[in-house]
């Protein structure tokens, strides 16, 4: 989707380093041509694998609906088929677990490419001009926001990106949140209500229930991090450049 010619990993380093030190020292808040060339390869990088990260967190969502159904209706199955059907069941939620992550992870690359960019530059460079502008960039974060018209447009750019960066988090975190909550509910209420006889089916229930709690506990802490650093981003970016991120 991109014609960004990158052959390898390197070679999409050594571009964004490069192109990265030119836009710093151009004192312009539009990228150059070099570096948004870089930023729009990466955007359509995550763009294609939240795609398809999405089409398996669907496809695992389905499966892993039909297996667990299958194994409630097993009452007639061999104990070995049973424990096929939960260990398939199980490992198809594991699957969608990861595939939802993956689906967060590049929706937030694609909605800040530059600031998910950012762990490719060489931040523990010792020379050259790239090191001289890692240094200013530190710099100029450390007095962040006190820099009044001295404060260079590629790095509000920066800061801005960066808060948008942990913004998608927060709120795709609180929405995946709110969701794990009802399902957690909804695992509970039909545990509470199926027959103590029925044990198989109260077993999956309660587990649900207890995985659907501790994850959405989880991932409200997620969303509380990223909502403090969304609204002071300057002080995480700057731990970024020290190598503290």
């Amino acid at each position: 989707m991109s014609d960004g010619g990158f052959d390898d990993q390197r070679n999409l380093i050594d571009s964004f380093s490069e192109s990265f030190v030119d836009y710093w020292s151009s004192g312009d808040r539009n990228f150059s041509p070099d570096l948004e060339n870089v930023v729009d390869y990466w955007l359509h990088y995550h763009v294609v694998k939240a795609v398809i990260a999405a089409i398996l967190l669907v496809v695992f969502i389905a499966l892993g609906v039909l297996l667990w159904k299958a194994f409630l209706r097993a009452g007639g199955l061999k104990a070995g088929s049973r424990a096929a059907l939960a260990s398939a069941g199980a490992a198809v939620t594991v699957l969608a677990l990861c595939s939802l992550a993956a689906v967060m992870a590049n929706i937030q690359g694609a909605t800040a490419p530059l600031s998910s960019l950012l762990p490719m530059l060489p931040i523990h460079a010792s020379h050259g001009e790239l090191a001289d502008t890692l240094d200013q960039v530190r710099q100029r974060l450390a007095d962040y926001p006190n820099t009044g018209d001295r404060t260079p447009p590629a790095l509000e750019v920066m800061v801005g990106d960066f808060s948008r960066y942990h913004a998608v988090i927060a709120v795709a975190a609180t929405t995946v949140a709110v969701v794990l909550v009802g399902m957690s509910v909804a695992s509970w209420k039909r545990f509470a209500t199926t027959g103590a006889s029925d044990r198989r089916t109260r077993r999956v229930f309660r587990s649900f229930g207890l995985l659907s709690a501790l994850l959405s506990l989880a991932v409200i802490v997620v969303a509380v991090a990223n909502t403090a650093t969304t609204a002071d981003p300057a002080p995480a970016l700057l731990a970024f450049f020290k190598g503290g991120w």
